[in-house]
């Protein structure tokens, strides 16, 4: 509770204290040595930066408890392989439907408020429960006038939980018309807290402002453009021979490296040898038979009919024409019975 709970830097080093002095470890080395790095790990030290309320081993953690669902010691390496698969589609079929009820389904809202309804349609499901979470929670906070000048307004927000009355700040800045909280979750989380919501909920706004809604949450997150770091747009590779190019020379070029850092000599060697590699591929990339990867050629080509391929097993031999005529039956006249004519011909219709 001292470290999750805490929403500022003097609030937490004054619960540590409490914590480590009922405790008897005011003088444990390694607890204060943790504390002495708590600028680093304690979250109440480090929510100015944008972290979408992931810490740094909840990724571990996280990928553990799923995977142990399917998989323990005992597994064979057959049985392994197979339950990590069926592990993976079953979290591509979560992921499936999670993308269809968003797509297709409005979440049901709790309070009949505009804001409420708003983000219904913008948030995924998840993060709408969310918001809603918080916005059900704002109507328990109790706004106080603290200072006011030309710049910005100051309120305490007072919340009882618990058994327990909370107090934090919240600074509105009128140039910007920009409103932050003591605790600074939508820096750190990226969702408005409780008491920022109470703010609205005074100023009688309806409607969240854009600026407070992140797209990384919203239902359109995975539509658009997808950059590097350059800005420049990221296509899909439609050539799977590419993919194993491109994996065959990295792993050719991280084994060069490995062996040329082994002396400055062979980094020297390396460097000059890429630095004349990279004129040469420059040259014959801007010459005038480089046909750029994916590009249209002008070339017309034609395609042939396939080659006919002979079925398994002993072919027939070509029969001529003496044998297709000794297979023919013998044709008789359907009139007389003889042979050497057909019944157009026959001499019995033809005599008068």
């Amino acid at each position: 509770k001292a470290i999750w709970d805490t929403y500022n830097k003097d609030e937490f080093d004054a619960k540590w204290n409490i914590v480590v002095t009922k405790a008897g470890l005011t003088d444990h080395p390694w607890l204060s040595s943790m504390f002495d790095l708590r600028e680093s790990w304690v979250p109440a030290y480090v929510r100015q930066f944008f972290a979408a309320g992931i810490s740094s081993s909840q990724r571990a953690k996280g990928s553990h408890g799923f995977f142990k669902q399917y998989i323990s010691r005992r597994n064979s390496l057959m049985d392994f392989i197979i339950r990590f698969e069926r592990a993976l589609s079953h979290q591509r079929e979560k992921k499936l439907v999670a993308d269809h009820v968003d797509a297709f389904e409005v979440a049901q809202c709790l309070l009949p408020m505009p804001m409420n309804k708003q983000m219904a349609t913008l948030y995924t499901r998840t993060m709408f429960q969310k918001f809603e979470q918080e916005l059900i929670e704002s109507t328990a906070c109790f706004l106080e006038l603290k200072t006011e000048d030309a710049c910005k307004v100051v309120f305490n927000v007072s919340e009882r939980k618990n058994w327990e009355t909370r107090v934090a700040e919240v600074v509105y800045v009128k140039d910007s018309d920009h409103a932050s909280r003591s605790c600074q979750r939508f820096e750190f989380v990226g969702i408005i807290c409780k008491h920022i919501l109470a703010l609205f909920r005074r100023d009688q706004i309806e409607y969240m402002p854009e600026k407070y809604i992140l797209k990384r949450w919203k239902k359109t997150a995975k539509c658009g453009l997808v950059s590097d770091a350059n800005g420049k747009e990221i296509k899909d590779c439609a050539d799977p021979g590419l993919l194993i190019k491109r994996s065959t020379m990295s792993r050719l070029a991280s084994d060069v490296v490995e062996d040329a850092l082994m002396s400055e000599e062979g980094c020297e060697v390396l460097s000059e040898t890429l630095k004349s590699l990279q004129v040469k591929l420059k040259l014959l990339k801007d010459g005038p038979s480089n046909n750029e990867v994916g590009g249209s050629s002008s070339q017309t080509q034609y395609m042939k009919d396939p080659k006919r391929v002979r079925c398994k097993g002993r072919s027939k031999g070509v029969t001529g024409a003496k044998e297709k005529a000794m297979k023919r039956g013998i044709r008789h006249c359907r009139e007389c019975g003889h042979i050497g004519h057909d019944r157009r011909q026959c001499p019995a219709l033809n005599t008068p």
